[in-house]
Formats: C-alpha cells, sequence, structure tokens
C-alpha cells in the first residue's frame, strides 16, 4: 500500500518573502505541495499551475486584511494541509493562523531581510506557529525564535 504524501501548503507574500521560499523548493520534494502567493504571475513565472492567491494585506488596512483573514481561512479548509509554513508576511501570517485554528502544525521562518529584530508578523508568529523560526543566530532565543540555518 502506498504511503500517503504530507501535504503542505507553503504561503508567502510576493518579492522577498516569495523568493525565500522558493529557495527551499526542494526541502518539499515528495511532499503533496500547495503554493500560495498574494502575486499572480509569481506562480507562472515559477511553473506552478496549481498555486492559490491570496489578497495582499498590511497592517495598514484593517479591511484587507480581513479580507485576506478569510481568504487564508479558505484556503485551509479546502486544501486540509498537515503542516503549513511561511517566510511572511502577514497573508502567510494569517495562513498560519488558520492553521493554527483548525489544528494543523505550522512553521514561521522570518524574512533573512530583518537583521536587527524580527518583523511585526514573526513577532506574532511566536505566539501562533507550531515551529517558529529565525535566519539570524543572534536573534534566536531559548524560547523561540530558533535558528537552524538561512534559507539564503
Amino acid at each position: 500500500m502506498a504511503e500517503k504524501k504530507l501535504k503542505v501548503l507553503a504561503a508567502s507574500s510576493g518579492g522577498g518573502h516569495w523568493e525565500q521560499l522558493m529557495a527551499m523548493r526542494g526541502a518539499f520534494e515528495g511532499c503533496d505541495i500547495v503554493f500560495a502567493t498574494t502575486i499572480p504571475g509569481l506562480l507562472a513565472k515559477y511553473d506552478i499551475r496549481d498555486g492559490l492567491v491570496l489578497p495582499d494585506c498590511s497592517r495598514d488596512s484593517i479591511t484587507m486584511s480581513i479580507r485576506c483573514f478569510f481568504s487564508a481561512f479558505s484556503i485551509v479548509i479546502k486544501q486540509r494541509p498537515d503542516v503549513i509554513i511561511s517566510t511572511g508576511a502577514a497573508p502567510g501570517l494569517f495562513c498560519l493562523l488558520a492553521g493554527k485554528l483548525t489544528g494543523k502544525r505550522t512553521i514561521w521562518i522570518d524574512s533573512v531581510a530583518n537583521v536587527e529584530k524580527l518583523s511585526l508578523s514573526g513577532k506574532l508568529a511566536g505566539h501562533i506557529a507550531t515551529l517558529w523560526l529565525t535566519q539570524w543566530q543572534h536573534l534566536s532565543r531559548p524560547d523561540g525564535p530558533y535558528y537552524a540555518g538561512a534559507v539564503l
């Protein structure tokens, strides 16, 4: 009997967050992977045919943030991933929050761009993520975020 593949939802905003997620793409080999981002053109750029698009949002727009959260929650319910992973920012955090609310394992990897301190989403992820990571050793703490290396 064939072993069930781990289903992973990998979500991030566009730009550097997406580039870091794509740099980890090889780590998902052997998984049933679904990618979600905020810029539809990024899916085509990486030849991802069954990817999903989340509305972009930021802390400056409550309306767009609410819309993004409900979209993320809908994606998590429909896709039924075993694990949700994000490199940020707010749309990825909302996917993790939806995952936590539905009992999924979640992984947050704060952006390598956050050299001096964690991003706001990264700080909030510490209350949500099953595994909370930073890409800078000097930002790691005994109670998290943890350092396991850098993506880039």
